[in-house]
């Protein structure tokens, strides 16, 4: 085989189960025969084992595919009186069995009163692929597909036959496509240098392999040389054109993890980004807020255990308010007595993130927590079989795009976005036309502080909570913020996911650390040509 595994051993069953209403609708055989059946399972030979298994698949018994998934697992079982039972749940000393012949439950059984019918690794094989045959007539698709993708390497000269009319009858895209290359694998094998067409282009690894072995000389064509091409040129060529497909495919996943990173990026400075902009602010404690907002998810699970999904929900307005009012007490607490300040007002919000630190390790833990993530959130799309996109990030992404899309409806529709931009732009005068700038440095620092904790929530999906979380972010907020323009949101956002791909596209060859050296001298050589950044801020900001 292509993948080195064995033959399939039940091969010569195909031509009994070619029949689909044999697998799906044949009636119970009686119990004295199924009893016979199970009964040969219990020798201690197991050749003899693997002669019982054939004659099952081949008894078209519908209860065929229910003892062999149970033999594969260790649930199938015999008593002292020689009945053969399932355990449903092997936890515990006290097993919930049924009857393998009838499916009536039997109560619970002490482990004691029951003997496992042994297998090794040979009968696993041979089990796995039995029950990938008998899958290919099920009426549910997920098992066909299922099935289908257990047989790629695992076809030989009995099976290539009869998996011909399967292919045929299939009505499933999907499943044909991978009984397709199956089939295709097995020609491969046996030198038909046509069965490259039906692989070329595939991306999954079973056939990359077979192609692999062709092209290196292991397989002799069946073509003389003058008669067509040669089979390992072909076989090199096919697996020229699927290395091209699979590095647009590595550029695609590099591009979704660096835009995934990048909307982290976004989430943590655009508070930043308001904050530095109204109020000329360098709030180091930033990333605390940050840190805040992530155990504000992690104690909203605590409150509703098993229910992870509300609880994330809940914990976006939660954390915001929490994150806010924290915002709040320090702007009142230190940097209204700061203001003008730059230098002091750095050391001040330093040493208050090192404080909030400290009353998370003494009042929590000094341990990482995790934080559970909803099933919806869980597990990935699948584009190809090189290719697959994760739901948490995906959310994360678009959670991101939302919060900036209501924060631009903040500042662009609200009173409260209108003073912003006018103190931002030029303080004086805004007081002079009776704005409270005061009020409205206590509101901005409030909402870019809740934006600082909406981005803690989100990070709670990608990474443990701990203490620390918010000191791997502060430095990249700032990077992002001055690459993007001081106060500007939209070159925030461009400056956030431009570094995170950059991030991610650096990482593989140079190593994380070095790549977030290369980043920082990058933007260290930009501000030298274009101090204000990519979207300079006008008005006071700007001129300071």
């Amino acid at each position: 085989m292509a993948d080195g595994s064995r033959p399939c051993p039940h091969a010569r069953t195909w031509s009994t189960l070619a029949t689909p209403a044999s697998a799906q609708d044949a009636e119970r055989s009686d119990d004295t025969t199924a009893q016979a059946l199970l009964a040969a399972l219990d020798v201690s030979s197991f050749a003899a084992k693997g002669e019982a298994i054939e004659a099952i698949v081949r008894s078209d018994d519908p209860r065929a595919r229910g003892w062999l998934q149970a033999l594969l697992d260790g649930r199938l079982q015999r008593t002292d009186d020689g009945r053969f039972v399932v355990v449903l749940d092997n936890a515990g000393r006290q097993w919930p069995v049924e009857d393998a012949l009838t499916g009536e439950a039997l109560g619970e059984m002490s482990r004691r009163d029951l003997d496992r019918i042994g297998i090794n690794n040979a009968l696993r094989n041979q089990l796995r692929s039995a029950i990938a045959v008998v899958d290919l007539y099920a009426a549910d698709v997920g098992l066909r597909r299922a099935s289908a993708e257990r047989l790629l390497g695992e076809v030989d000269g009995d099976l290539a036959g009869p998996l011909a009319e399967v292919i045929e009858a299939e009505p499933d895209a999907r499943v044909k496509e991978r009984l397709l290359q199956a089939l295709a694998i097995y020609r491969l094998e046996q030198g038909e240098v046509e069965a490259i067409d039906d692989l070329r282009g595939s991306l999954h690894p079973r056939v990359r392999v077979a192609l692999a072995r062709a092209a290196s000389g292991a397989v002799e064509s069946r073509a003389a040389a003058d008669d067509g091409p040669v089979l390992a040129e072909e076989a090199r060529r096919a697996l020229s054109g699927i290395e091209q497909k699979l590095k647009v495919n590595r550029a695609v996943e590099t591009l979704y993890f660096g835009l995934s990173l990048g909307s982290v990026l976004v989430l943590a400075a655009i508070g930043l980004a308001i904050t530095f902009g109204v109020m000329g602010v360098i709030n180091m404690a930033h990333g605390e807020l940050i840190m805040l907002g992530a155990y504000t998810t992690w104690a909203m699970q605590q409150w509703l255990p098993g229910q992870p999904g509300l609880a994330l929900i809940l914990a976006i307005p939660a954390g915001f308010l929490v994150a806010a009012l924290a915002g709040i007490a320090i702007e009142r607490g230190v940097i209204q007595f700061l203001k003008g300040r730059p230098l002091e007002t750095l050391l001040a919000t330093f040493g208050i993130s090192l404080i909030l630190q400290q009353l998370v390790r003494t009042v929590i833990s000094p341990l990482n927590r995790t934080v559970v993530t909803p099933e919806w959130m869980s597990g990935s799309i699948a584009i190809n079989d090189a290719l697959s996109l994760t739901l948490n990030r995906m959310v994360v992404l678009g959670f991101a795009l939302v919060m900036f899309a209501a924060l631009i409806l903040i500042m662009r529709r609200t009173r409260l976005g209108l003073e912003v931009r006018a103190v931002t732009q030029n303080r004086a005068m805004a007081r002079s036309m009776g704005i409270r700038a005061t009020r409205v440095d206590i509101l901005t620092f409030a909402l870019g502080s809740g934006v600082a904790g909406l981005a803690g929530v989100a990070l709670s999906q990608l990474t443990n909570v701990g203490p620390n979380l918010g000191q791997n972010y502060i430095i990249d907020s700032f990077m992002v913020v001055v690459f993007g323009g001081v106060g500007n949101l939209w070159g925030t956002l461009v400056a956030g996911l431009s570094l995170g791909v950059i991030n991610q596209v650096l990482e593989p060859w140079a190593g994380a650390v070095m790549a977030k050296i290369i980043v920082l001298v990058f933007i260290i050589l930009f501000i030298q040509k274009r101090p204000r950044g990519l979207f300079p801020q006008k008005g006071r900001a700007a001129e300071g």
